[in-house]
């Protein structure tokens, strides 16, 4: 008996992917948590790193509303779509220590499409020189949404890379918020 192929077109992670390096990036945290790091601030440098890394996630988070704002304002017809994920990366953000700003998506689309916010948002990590950074939101919803999928993978990644480097309940936290934004690329490529 052969296996016919499926007759679905392959194209992005299968979800199984998806999970599986989120379960990957989740389990690493564990390790990571129960390596003898400390949260407590005894050791010297070790909570000034740790503080860093906090302000950077939650500078990257708010990074990525403000982009996630800016699609919308661009597009107002995905603010259906996007409100709930901005609003995901918004707590994101108050949950390394940020602070809440104003969700466009609470309020109703017709506040997301003011013609007070910018389409243009600065992106995380927008130092790196490409063109997917440079912060002008396409002009069509399939490119705008690319661009916001691609900064989340982006950002996904940097967190997984950053576990090791962290202590245990921020490594944790920075786990749980990576694992988040693959299926945020998931559900903006597929969904």
């Amino acid at each position: 008996m052969s296996l016919s192929p499926s007759p679905r077109p392959s194209r992005g992670p299968r979800r199984r992917s998806l999970f599986a390096s989120a379960a990957g990036a989740a389990g690493a945290a564990l390790l990571v948590g129960c390596t003898g790091g400390s949260d407590s601030g005894e050791s010297g440098d070790g909570p000034s790193d740790a503080e860093r890394a906090r302000a950077r996630a939650a500078r990257d988070s708010a990074e990525l509303a403000a982009r996630y704002a800016a699609v919308i304002a661009a597009h107002p017809g995905l603010a259906e779509r996007l409100g709930p994920l901005r609003d995901g990366v918004v707590r994101h953000a108050e949950a390394f220590g940020g602070v809440r700003a104003s969700s466009p998506a609470a309020s109703g689309p017709a506040s997301a499409a003011s013609p007070s916010v910018s389409a243009r948002a600065a992106g995380p990590g927008g130092d790196s020189g490409d063109s997917s950074d440079s912060g002008v939101v396409p002009a069509d919803e399939k490119g705008a949404l690319a661009l916001l999928a691609g900064a989340e993978r982006k950002l996904a990644d940097r967190r997984a890379r950053a576990l090791l480097d962290v202590p245990g309940e921020l490594a944790r936290l920075l786990a749980s918020v990576a694992a988040a934004g693959a299926a945020h690329v998931f559900l903006l490529t597929e969904g």
